[in-house]
């Protein structure tokens, strides 16, 4: 079977964010850039592609990915076979280098033209799903400590089983929230950190053992990415497991972790990794390593999110709650029927594809960029 690609639409949007936007360690956003990708083959058949970069997490801005996949990857791909993904990504990285989010965002929407075409959802195409309901992962900002017990509280009496909580610049502070937290919502929940690579060795350490009496699922990146001594001394130090997130971008540095000890866990994303076929390997190493995973972006639109949720529904070394909560955060998509996650889960998505329509009066109407 063949699909020849003919068309490659590339459009760039700004969904507003619910309430003032978020605050995380890099920047404060009110809207969601993303780059969103509609490929058609020789057939007909469309296959859809979206990527949401975020300041700070993504190695280049959302105007520099829309720019390569407009002036570099949409003419190559064209006359492309879409079965053959080996060969175009090939050609992708001979053209470019690193853009993983761009990249992915062509690999993504023709998966979802493969599995269209061969009326499959894309977790069948990925081994199959060894789950038929995904959990989500609630999240509470740097808050006080009264306000994010109350925050987490108000998750909790939703659904939902676990949530991360964000820590920095002051680890006693840090040791209060979760306190307040752990009391305010019991011993069910499971709670996770992230530290968004904000801590020395040594404070890591330190509010790690400060931590260790309240029952945390994981540690997330403690120290500065590059430092994967300094992780493996925390979490050689600590009685919480400790998670890579910002120190895994390729496979060399997700084996460079696994070589290091630095980590328990690791976090994977479709976009981020290149696309599924990348992440899919990653994920397998990861495995064989003894590592468990953790899937999501938190600032995904529809078609990203449901990626994710397929790709994690593909392995049963994903833990629970994905981390892909961008339904949560945006106040409109651009598909039709916007993911409903607000329970803290969802039964599995059946496709074919990755099973969500585009919704073009929404691309217009958030529209930045345009380029077929």
């Amino acid at each position: 079977m063949k699909s020849t690609i003919t068309k490659v639409e590339v459009f760039g949007v700004a969904v507003p964010l619910v309430g003032g936007g978020f605050k995380n360690a890099y920047v404060t956003k009110t809207v969601q850039k993303s780059a969103v990708i509609r490929i058609t083959d020789d057939s007909g058949n469309v296959g859809l592609g979206n990527i949401d970069p975020s300041p700070g997490y993504s190695a280049e801005s959302i105007e520099d990915s829309l720019k390569v996949l407009k002036e570099v990857l949409a003419p190559l791909v064209i006359g492309f076979d879409t079965f053959n993904v080996h060969h175009l990504l090939k050609k992708m990285n001979q053209s470019v280098e690193q853009f993983y989010d761009a990249k992915a965002a062509i690999e993504m929407a023709c998966t979802d033209l493969i599995c269209r075409k061969l009326n499959i959802p894309v977790y069948t195409l990925l081994g199959g799903n060894v789950t038929e309901n995904v959990l989500f992962n609630a999240w509470i900002g740097i808050l006080p400590p009264d306000e994010a017990a109350a925050e987490a509280k108000k998750w909790f009496d939703k659904g939902f089983q676990s949530a991360k909580v964000k820590v920095g610049a002051d680890i006693y502070a840090d040791r209060d929230r979760i306190a307040a937290i752990r009391e305010a919502v019991g011993p069910e929940m499971k709670l996770r950190v992230d530290a968004n690579a904000g801590y020395t060795v040594e404070e890591s350490i330190a509010l790690g053992k400060l931590l260790e009496p309240f029952n945390l699922q994981l540690f997330e990146q403690p120290v500065h990415a590059d430092d994967l001594d300094g992780m493996a001394k925390v979490r050689q130090a600590i009685g919480i497991p400790v998670m890579a997130d910002e120190s895994i971008i390729d496979h060399a540095s997700l084996i460079a972790v696994i070589k290091k000890d630095a980590a328990d866990i690791v976090k994977l994303k479709v976009m981020k990794q290149g696309g599924f076929l990348i992440a899919r390997r990653m994920l397998e190493t990861a495995s064989a390593a003894g590592l468990k995973v953790v899937i999501g972006h938190g600032f995904g639109l529809g078609v990203n999110t449901v990626a994710e949720i397929m790709f994690a529904a593909s392995s049963e070394d994903v833990l629970p709650g994905l981390e892909c909560v961008g339904p949560l955060k945006t106040v409109d998509d651009i598909v039709h029927h916007k993911l409903d996650i607000s329970s803290g889960s969802l039964a599995l998505p059946s496709g074919p594809g990755l099973g969500v329509v585009l919704d073009d009066e929404k691309i217009q109407k958030y529209s930045f960029f345009k380029s077929i």
